[in-house]
């Protein structure tokens, strides 16, 4: 083992040297914020990328989700999956809306739609599902139930960039999608986020809204917050997709040695199955320690730490066991067997970019000890 530790993730860092000229010209303009030239050329170059028709960028993703359900005056109760990261439902209490939390599905872990409709209550307003890992939702499903009883859908998209299903962009689908640019993110902008808008008029309520509600200097339209993106991070971001592509590739290949050295231990199971037709981002490699592993979930978490490797229960504890949201009725342990079940035995295994063949093998050879393989 390499005296180094393993990061579970480590974010994608462009060469200093390319970034230089980027901070030169924002010297130069003097321009620091409030939708300058880097900003403008990075929301474009993302609807490019990303194919889709507007994007609003964001500080971070947490005020970009508080802010698309204020675009969308959601109010009463969301239902959304306890298996995501705080920020799920952090962003529904700021907003004042009961969150109801509904089951997963075991395969995808994303919402079951089943258990969705079973959950709609005469204050329900929306659904917040979550691409959890990437991978995407039933949104046919989703969108039959929104259309059925006439809710909103937000999804969740923080960890989806780049992610297509059959008929393209995951983003696409739904209300509104939102995106994190968190540095542990595929993509990131050291801090950051986005909203997919459909439309020119969501997208221009959304800028008032990030931005105090201005509309002018002297006209203030709503209750805004300051949620923009400033020019340093905008830059970072336009030099970012100059590798996105190559950084994608390699996380799909780091995925795919993972699934060589452990599909044939016992007790093992990878996350996501790769036989979904979808065009996947590896964000994350997660795996699922079965009862039959020779040791228990936790034991596999600490042996990894004991040999430099920074594994992370993800996500565990379930959000709903939160003091915040335990009380909550929708929270009771019983309504959530499947979500529980996944946070108890759930590991995410380092990747990304930067991590060599030799550091996969080392990862795999602990797990391979602790089995006797």
């Amino acid at each position: 083992m390499k005296d180094k530790p393993i990061p579970v993730t480590s974010p994608l860092l462009p060469p200093l040297t390319e970034f230089i000229p980027y901070l030169e010209q924002i010297w130069n303009s003097r321009f620091l914020t409030n939708g300058g030239d880097m900003h403008q050329e990075l929301e474009q170059a993302l609807c490019k990328h990303l194919g889709v028709k507007h994007i609003a960028l964001f500080a971070n993703g947490t005020l970009a989700l508080v802010t698309a359900l204020q675009a969308l005056r959601i109010t009463g109760e969301v239902i959304t999956s306890p298996y995501s990261f705080v920020a799920t439902a952090h962003s529904l209490l700021w907003n004042g809306i009961k969150p109801v939390f509904v089951d997963i599905d075991p395969t995808t872990l994303n919402l079951d739609p089943e258990k969705i409709e079973a959950a709609i209550t005469p204050q329900t307003t929306a659904i917040m599902p979550v691409h959890c890992y990437g991978n995407p939702c039933d949104t046919a499903a989703i969108e039959r139930i929104a259309d059925t009883y006439n809710l909103k859908v937000i999804y969740d998209a923080a960890h989806a960039f780049g992610v297509q299903d059959e008929g393209g962009s995951v983003l696409r689908h739904g209300d509104l999608s939102v995106l994190s640019f968190h540095a542990t993110k595929v993509f990131n902008t050291f801090e950051g986020g986005a909203i997919i808008c459909p439309d020119e008029k969501t997208y221009r309520r959304i800028g008032h809204l990030k931005n105090f509600g201005f509309v002018n200097e002297t006209t203030v339209v709503a209750p805004g917050i300051n949620g923009k993106m400033n020019e340093v991070s905008a830059a970072f971001g336009l030099l970012q997709l100059r590798y996105i592509d190559q950084a994608l590739t390699r996380r799909r290949q780091i995925d795919q040695l993972y699934r060589q050295h452990l599909s044939g231990i016992p007790g093992l199971h990878c996350l996501p199955p790769r036989d979904v037709p979808a065009r996947a981002n590896c964000a994350y490699f997660p795996v699922l320690v079965e009862p039959h592993f020779p040791i228990g979930r936790d034991d596999l978490y600490q042996l990894m730490r004991r040999n430099g490797i920074h594994v992370r229960r993800y996500f565990y504890p379930l959000i709903s066991d939160f003091p915040m949201y335990r009380g909550l009725p929708s929270a009771a342990p019983a309504n959530l067997p499947v979500a529980r079940s996944i946070a108890d035995k759930v590991l995410c295994l380092p990747i990304f970019p930067d991590l060599d063949d030799a550091a996969v093998a080392n990862v795999c050879a602990v797990i391979e000890g602790a089995c006797g393989a």
